[in-house]
């Protein structure tokens, strides 16, 4: 039996600076995303955790964790994570890192949105669980990076579905969770200057641009309630019901 992957690398060279994934049929008929690097190729599942495995039982290692801290909190004890359980959660981290930039470039937006709130999830959860500030911080540092790829996810996904409106809300909401990201690391004055940011402001620049859109529901409604224009919030807020 062949043990190389020469097969699988012939013709798909490694190009630096994009991601190369694609969908492909495993040999008992499930799909799996292969991810190119630099020596070699990812695979990844599709569902659950995406090497496969089951942690304890667990669709994932964040599932196992939220249980030993419910089992903790049952017995009235705090529940904080010891050198393995950060270890194992730091794999985890990657493993869906890879997969939701897979998803992205494969323009599976719902996937992509599905797996970034698993990891702000995750975030959230290590932030209350962690044991020291450093090991916070090492995760929180990526906080901006993981809402940047969620909020491009929501907007694609919502143009997708030829909802250009909802498109825009979704940026303006990925802005503002961003702002409270900078200002958290009391860095909200170089907000405008991250690259992200630009990406996502030009994002909506052109979708305001395309489909001619000067204010969507959401932010007339915010106008007319700023302005005590209670009559026309509450058309609004029912146009917005009528919409969703």
């Amino acid at each position: 039996m062949k043990q190389d992957i020469d097969a699988v690398l012939e013709g798909w060279a490694y190009q630096p600076g994009g991601v190369q994934a694609r969908l492909v049929r495993a040999r008992d008929g499930r799909q799996v995303i292969q991810l190119r690097v630099d020596l070699g190729v990812l695979q990844l599942e599709t569902t659950g955790r995406p090497d496969g495995t089951r942690p304890h039982g667990s669709a994932t290692y964040f599932e196992y964790l939220q249980r030993q801290a419910r089992k903790a909190r049952r017995a009235d004890r705090d529940f904080t994570l010891d050198e393995d359980q950060c270890r194992e959660a730091d794999r985890e981290f990657v493993q869906f890192y890879h997969r939701r930039v897979s998803w992205l470039a494969l323009k599976q937006y719902d996937k992509a949105l599905r797996d970034a709130d698993h990891t702000l999830a995750f975030m959230d959860f290590v932030k209350r669980h962690s044991p020291a500030d450093e090991y916070t911080q090492a995760h929180e540092q990526y906080r901006g990076f993981v809402l940047f790829q969620r909020t491009q996810a929501a907007a694609a996904l919502q143009v997708e579905h030829d909802r250009p409106e909802q498109a825009i809300d979704e940026v303006r909401t990925g802005l503002d969770q961003l702002r409270a990201f900078f200002a958290a690391l009391e860095l909200e004055e170089q907000m405008e200057d991250d690259r992200m940011v630009q990406h996502l402001r030009r994002i909506e620049a052109k979708l305001r641009e395309q489909y001619h859109i000067a204010a969507t529901l959401q932010e007339q409604l915010a106008e007319a309630v700023a302005r005590e224009d209670y009559e026309q919030a509450a058309r609004l807020r029912d146009q917005l019901k009528g919409r969703d």
